[in-house]
C-alpha cells in the first residue's frame, strides 16, 4: 500500500487522548504535577510542556519527533500542543503524523494556598528561647540567618519576649532550621507533635509540630565559675573563666594563664552552670600602668594591668592590679571594662566553694572607649533585619530603651573586634552618612574646641572595604521595566 492508504487504514495516534485537563492554582500561579507537587511554570516554557506530555498515557508506546506550542489567548484557559510522533506498523515501515493535544486549565486551589485561606498557615514551628537579659544573642543569631539565607521557607517571623519563633509550612524546613541553629550557637531541643485531624478511610492524619530550642544561657564577656568536676575533667582548668566566644560551643579563658578551653553543647547540659555575671553588671576602670609578662596567645598578651575604677578616680587612692589577657591593646591612660569582684556579692554554689583569698579583686574583659561618637553624627554603615512580627501590641517605654540598649551595645561589639564582624553582612549606609554630615557641619567648630586633644585616634570604626552594597530595586512605573528589570 502507498503512503495515503496506510494513513487511511492505520492511526498511530489511538491510544492517545487528544483532550487533557491539567490544574493550576491562581493564588501562587503553580501548576500540578501529579500526584501532589506544585511546580512553577510560565506559558509555552520547557517546565509546562514537560508537564503537558507527562499527562499523555499513550504517548510511550510511540516514539516522540518533536513537540512544540500553538498560540492560544492567555485568558482562553486552553492550551494546544502541536506533537510529531512515529511508530513502526509493517515490517520495515515507520509512519509518522501530526496532531494537536488541547490542554484544559482547570483551577485548583494547592495544600497551601488553603492553609492560608482557612488561616491556618503552618505546619511546623521552631521557637527559639534564651534565658538571658538581653538580646544580644539574638542580634547576633539574626545576622547569621541572614548571612546564610537560613530563613527564606518560613511562612512567618513572630518575635516574642524571650525569643523568636518560625513558622513554617513543612515539616523538613524546620528540622532544617533546627539543624543550622545547632550549627552556630550551643542548644538543645525537644520536639512535640498536636493532631489537628484524622481521615478514617485512608488512615492518615495532620499533625502540627512543635521544635522547643532552648540555648545556652551563657553570652560573650560572661564570668563563670565551673563546676569543680568539670573543670577537673578538663584538665584541671581555674573554675573561674571568662567566656570569650560562642559559636557551636563555649570558648573560655583563664585570664591568669591565657589558657583556653572549649565546652560542648552535650557536656554543658550534663553539667549545667549560670553565668556569675553578664555584661551588664561590668564597670569602667582607668588604667593607670601597663606591666606585660611575656606569654602571648594569639592576640592575646599577658599582663599586669594597674587600674582604679572611674567612680574613685579623683576621690581615693585606692589600687588594683588586675592579671589580664589585654596587655596588647591596653596603655595607660586607658579605660577598660570589668568584674570587681571584691564588692560583689553572687548567689551561686560553685563560686562560695572557691578560696576567696585566691581570688582576683578585679577581672578585666576588654577595652572601652568613653568619648562616642556625637548625637548628630550617625554611623556610615548598616545591618539588616529579620522582617519579625511583634507579638506584644505595643512594647513599653521602659522595654523599647532597653531594646534599643542592646542594638548599641551589639553595634559597639562588631565595631571593636574584627574577628565578630567578619561573620556578619555589613552595608553602607550613604543616606545616613549625608544626612550626618550635613547635622556635622553646623557644629563641627564647636566639637573641635570641645574635643581638642581627648578624640581618641584608635577608636574601632569599619573600612569600606569590609562593606557591602545593599542591592535595591525600584520599578516606578511600566516604563520603567526594562528587559533585565522582566528578568529579574
Amino acid at each position: 500500500m502507498c503512503v495515503n492508504c496506510i494513513r487511511n487504514e492505520v492511526d498511530i495516534t489511538e491510544g492517545i487522548p487528544k483532550q487533557a485537563t491539567i490544574h493550576w492554582c491562581k493564588n501562587c500561579e503553580r501548576y500540578l504535577q501529579p500526584p501532589g507537587i506544585w511546580v512553577t511554570a510560565t506559558l509555552e516554557s520547557r517546565e509546562l510542556l514537560t508537564l503537558c506530555l507527562k499527562k499523555l498515557k499513550g504517548l510511550n508506546k510511540v516514539r516522540l519527533v518533536d513537540a512544540g506550542f500553538i498560540w492560544t489567548e492567555p485568558h482562553s484557559r486552553r492550551i494546544k500542543v502541536k506533537l510529531t510522533i512515529q511508530k513502526e506498523v509493517f515490517a520495515n515501515t515507520i509512519l509518522q503524523q501530526i496532531f494537536e493535544v488541547e490542554y484544559v486549565v482547570s483551577g485548583q486551589q494547592c495544600d497551601e494556598c488553603t492553609r492560608m485561606a482557612a488561616q491556618n498557615t503552618w505546619k511546623a514551628v521552631v521557637q527559639v528561647r534564651q534565658k538571658v537579659e538581653h538580646k544580644r544573642t539574638f542580634l547576633y543569631l539574626e545576622q547569621l540567618i541572614l548571612k546564610h539565607n537560613a530563613h527564606k521557607d518560613t511562612t512567618n517571623i513572630k518575635e516574642t519576649k524571650d525569643g523568636i519563633d518560625f513558622y513554617y509550612g513543612q515539616r523538613g524546613h524546620a528540622v532544617k532550621m533546627v539543624e543550622f541553629l545547632a550549627a552556630v550557637v550551643p542548644l538543645k531541643y525537644k520536639t512535640s507533635e498536636q493532631l489537628i485531624s484524622t481521615d478514617i478511610h485512608t488512615s492518615t492524619s495532620n499533625y502540627k509540630f512543635t521544635y522547643s530550642v532552648e540555648i545556652v544561657p551563657v553570652c560573650r564577656d560572661d564570668l563563670v565559675a565551673l563546676p569543680k568536676k568539670l573543670a577537673n575533667n578538663m584538665g584541671g582548668f581555674s573554675q573561674l573563666l571568662l567566656c570569650t566566644r560562642i559559636s557551636n560551643s563555649i570558648h573560655l579563658m583563664d585570664t591568669n594563664t591565657l589558657n583556653t578551653c572549649e565546652v560542648a553543647h552535650n557536656i554543658y547540659w550534663r553539667t549545667p552552670f549560670l553565668p556569675l555575671a553578664s555584661s551588664k553588671g561590668m564597670i569602667e576602670y582607668y588604667v593607670l600602668d601597663v606591666e606585660p609578662l611575656g606569654p602571648v596567645r594569639g592576640k592575646h598578651v599577658l599582663a599586669d594591668v594597674h587600674v582604679a575604677r572611674m567612680t574613685d578616680f579623683g576621690r581615693n587612692d585606692d589600687e588594683y592590679i588586675a592579671r589580664s589577657h589585654l596587655g596588647a591593646i591596653l596603655n595607660p591612660g586607658d579605660t577598660v571594662l570589668g568584674y570587681d569582684l571584691s564588692r560583689s556579692n553572687f548567689n551561686n554554689e560553685e563560686f562560695d566553694k572557691l578560696d576567696r583569698q585566691s581570688l582576683p579583686d578585679v577581672v578585666l574583659v576588654r577595652k572601652s572607649y568613653p568619648v562616642r561618637r556625637k548625637k548628630n553624627k550617625q554611623r556610615q554603615w548598616k545591618i539588616q533585619q529579620l522582617g519579625k512580627e511583634v507579638d506584644e501590641m505595643l512594647p513599653r517605654k521602659q522595654d523599647q530603651a532597653k531594646i534599643e540598649h542592646d542594638m548599641e551595645m551589639f553595634m559597639r561589639d562588631i565595631e571593636e573586634d574584627p574577628e565578630f564582624r567578619a561573620t556578619v553582612n555589613i552595608f553602607k549606609a550613604q543616606q545616613a552618612a549625608t544626612a550626618a554630615a550635613a547635622a556635622a557641619a553646623t557644629t563641627q567648630s564647636a566639637d573641635a574646641l570641645s574635643d581638642g586633644e581627648d578624640e581618641e585616634e584608635d577608636f574601632p570604626d569599619i573600612s569600606l572595604e569590609e562593606m557591602m552594597d545593599e542591592m535595591q530595586i525600584n520599578l516606578d512605573g511600566p516604563d520603567d521595566v526594562g528587559e533585565d528589570d522582566e528578568m529579574m
